[in-house]
């Protein structure tokens, strides 16, 4: 095993251990999954057949389980969840769903171009290596197909005050053991935080296309200052939340096939611990 393999299963053994200790939260916030649904409610109002549907890092299965209801009454469609920790997928099956053990760094167990709609809430802020990541759910996702993704905002409305004044900024964390330089006291274990500018432009370069971003509001911010919140929600860059709805084009040709053989080269890198070299 090589270095650069020995220190991605370290870093790997660490993080499944960090998921599996039950005071980590492993959902997202009720209100910021219902305002997600939102976007798929425009999938499935235009859907002309039944959809498969993945909610990539499900957790305890709070999402697939409202994806579902929604998906149920629209009728037809398929709902999977997939998560590669133990205890909270034991948490989702409690309640029912389809569910399947998987990880983004690791590859998921879905064909290529097999799934209409990946949902990625509150997830792409955990990942080690983002590359890979995307290029994974756009592996899966057929062409057309859409992703749907929440993220908690580097530049909030909040955050812009709190770096003014010195204080670490709100979703941000130096430690997977406790939270250092800002309010709150849960560590959520995030990795990494995007502005709007950053998160389009990344999307974009994973290929994504029509991306469209909109604002939720964050259940943490005290009371006194939510109207303020819900304000802001209503410029995206400035929101607490930024919720995506991108799609993977059809591509054809030359192109699609340039697309394929990057996609399998940053794979075979990825998963030879590699992902992200230059």
């Amino acid at each position: 095993m090589s270095g650069g393999e020995a220190d991605r299963e370290d870093v790997g053994t660490r993080l499944r251990d960090f998921y599996e200790t039950p005071t980590v939260p492993v959902r997202s916030g009720q209100l910021r999954t219902r305002r997600l649904l939102l976007l798929l409610d425009d999938i499935l109002r235009t859907a002309d057949r039944p959809l498969r549907i993945v909610d990539v890092g499900c957790g305890d299965g709070m999402c697939t389980e409202l994806t579902a209801a929604r998906a149920g009454e629209a009728g037809g469609h398929l709902v999977v969840g997939v998560d590669w920790a133990e205890g909270p997928l034991k948490q989702a099956a409690e309640r029912g769903l389809t569910l399947v053990r998987g990880s983004l760094d690791g590859g998921l167990p879905l064909a290529s171009g097999s799934v209409d709609v990946v949902i990625l809430s509150e997830v792409v802020e955990h990942l080690v290596d983002t590359d890979g990541g995307l290029a994974e759910l756009h592996r899966v996702l057929r062409p057309g197909g859409h992703l749907v993704l929440s993220t908690p905002n580097l530049a909030a409305w909040f955050n812009r005050g709190l770096v003014l004044a010195g204080i670490q900024p709100i979703f941000s964390e130096v430690s997977l053991r406790r939270v250092y330089g800002r309010p709150g006291a849960v560590v959520a274990g995030h990795l990494r935080l995007f502005t709007r500018r950053a998160l389009t432009g990344f999307l974009a370069d994973q290929g994504f296309t029509d991306i469209r971003v909109s604002g939720a509001c964050y259940h943490d911010v005290p009371r006194p200052l939510r109207p303020l919140d819900r304000c802001f929600r209503l410029i995206p860059g400035l929101a607490a939340i930024l919720m995506v709805h991108a799609r993977k084009p059809v591509l054809r040709g030359r192109w699609n096939r340039h697309r394929a053989v990057r996609h399998r080269h940053l794979q075979r890198r990825f998963r030879a611990g590699e992902a992200g070299a230059q």
